[in-house]
């Protein structure tokens, strides 16, 4: 809980200390140390204790409310919503990493159909213009709030999938149960504006930021066995990487 965390602010630095709180309390909340329900307490009570004003302390929490890491309730306060999902860039589903990482994701299936190929699925497929593909839409939730929008293309034929199926797994445990192993990846990340329906669907701001997934899955064959366009919420979704320094 709250009262057991301490803060360390630097009152002689240029940095404001609304913002310096901010940023421990989102690193508290990185480290698991607040969890999703838990309750940030009375502002009152945490500006004595921290000897900050009152409005020094709203200042960082609504910082924090913005981000999406927080939410004040009416009759219950301010509570912990989640902390920020960093996701290993390595061929993995995000249900699974969202799942590993004590997320809560469930899926809400949006579209699921087959449909002619275009020049670019077709050619990330190896397929030819105007083949039959199934698309698949998502709309992936962690604690009840959107966290991405999920496009994926499969061959016909892959996989036999259903809605039930879709909602309560992720489509690369699907493919493992289903004898495909997954072996390798092209992926591009980037990042850009939300359109006005984008921002509807994730419960963002239009124009807000957005981090951008684009990847070709292979199986052990050298087979294309998914091509799938993703958008996150950049507010709650971080891709967490290492570098090596080749010899």
């Amino acid at each position: 809980m709250l009262d057991s965390v301490h803060f360390d602010l630097d009152r002689i630095s240029p940095v404001p200390l609304y913002y310096q709180l901010a940023r421990q309390l989102e690193a508290v909340i990185d480290q698991g140390a607040l969890v999703p329900g838990d309750l940030l307490g009375n502002e009152i009570d945490l500006s004595v204790r921290l000897g900050l004003s009152r409005p020094t302390v709203r200042q960082a929490i609504q910082l924090l409310v913005d981000k999406g890491l927080l939410v004040r309730r009416r009759g219950v306060g301010t509570q912990v919503v989640h902390r920020q999902v960093k996701r290993p860039l390595e061929l993995s589903s995000l249900y699974d990493d969202l799942e590993a990482a004590g997320q809560g994701p469930t899926t809400e299936v949006l579209r699921h159909e087959a449909v002619p190929a275009g020049a670019g699925v077709a050619a990330a497929l190896g397929v030819t213009e105007g083949a039959e593909v199934t698309v698949l839409e998502r709309l992936r939730r962690t604690h009840g709030r959107p966290v991405a929008s999920l496009c994926n293309y499969l061959p016909a034929g892959l996989l036999q999938l259903d809605r039930t199926r879709l909602e309560s797994s992720g489509l690369y445990r699907l493919m493992r149960s289903a004898g495909i192993t997954l072996h390798s990846a092209r992926q591009t990340i980037g990042a850009r504006s939300a359109t006005a329906e984008e921002a509807a669907r994730l419960d963002e701001r239009p124009g807000a930021a957005l981090l951008t997934m684009t990847r070709t899955a292979y199986d052990d064959t050298g087979r294309a066995v998914e091509f799938g366009t993703h958008i996150y919420r950049a507010s709650r979704y971080a891709f967490d990487f290492q570098l090596l320094v080749r010899p």
